[in-house]
């Protein structure tokens, strides 16, 4: 059983890795072709960018190896596979209460994470990214790693949800992480400064959070920020 469960880990935390340096890659390159030169002198930081992201890797591989195992092994978490196991309309719900959820959890561990205590220990490594790049998304002492990698973990034990919606759910994790840190806004300023933008976390809006730091700290939605009132707007550089 112990051969089997650390097999699943070892396998999640190689997902999770190849998963960061394709999504990473991509977006690393496209930013080379659309702004040449954009990150040229920080080969150092990203460097570091991925040292920290592959230690980062194995801490959310490893709980989500031993869940997956749990679950093919002994049925755990409400993780389903039949397509009419619940009514189709609770597919998209179930997306967007992961969604939200975790960008709940998100925003309070982050605004957290910005005390000076909890900022020097850990939030700082992030931080130290100036300006983040798209391999930045994964860049984080293990702490605040941890307080990431624990999440969705949790949520299959407590809200039902196909796996193919699961896989849609880490897909919207990897790209919204990727590309709210490449520094600039690849997605078209109709739809950043749209009604639906205004309540959408692009590039535009995360760049802000680190050049001001006391504000937007979102993953997905404004929705905290707004209703805290830690809602600065959007960069004018990105």
């Amino acid at each position: 059983m112990l051969a089997a469960i650390l097999i699943s880990a070892a396998a999640m935390t190689a997902i999770v890795a190849l998963r960061y340096v394709a999504a990473s890659g991509i977006f690393a390159l496209i930013t080379g072709r659309v702004r040449p030169g954009y990150h040229a002198r920080l080969g150092p930081q990203i460097r570091r960018e991925i040292g920290w992201s592959f230690a980062s890797a194995a801490i959310y591989g490893i709980p989500a190896g031993i869940v997956a195992w749990g679950w093919q092994e002994h049925g755990w978490t409400q993780i389903y596979t039949g397509w009419s196991d619940y009514p189709l309309w609770y597919l998209p719900v179930s997306l967007f209460v992961y969604l939200f959820l975790h960008d709940t959890w998100f925003y309070w561990t982050h605004r957290l994470m910005h005390r000076p205590r909890w900022f020097t220990l850990a939030h700082g490594v992030h931080h130290a990214s100036r300006p983040p790049t798209a391999w930045a998304a994964m860049s984080f002492h293990p702490i605040e790693a941890l307080t990431g990698a624990i999440v969705v973990p949790l949520l299959v034990f407590l809200v039902p949800i196909n796996v193919a919606v699961l896989g849609l759910v880490l897909l919207t994790m990897t790209v919204m992480g990727v590309t709210n840190h490449m520094g600039w806004e690849m997605f078209p300023r109709a739809l950043v400064h749209s009604r639906l933008g205004g309540w959408l976390i692009t590039a535009s809006h995360h760049q802000l959070h680190h050049e001001k730091y006391r504000c937007n700290y979102g993953l997905y939605f404004r929705f905290w920020d707004r209703l805290c009132g830690t809602d600065r707007g959007l960069s004018p550089n990105a």
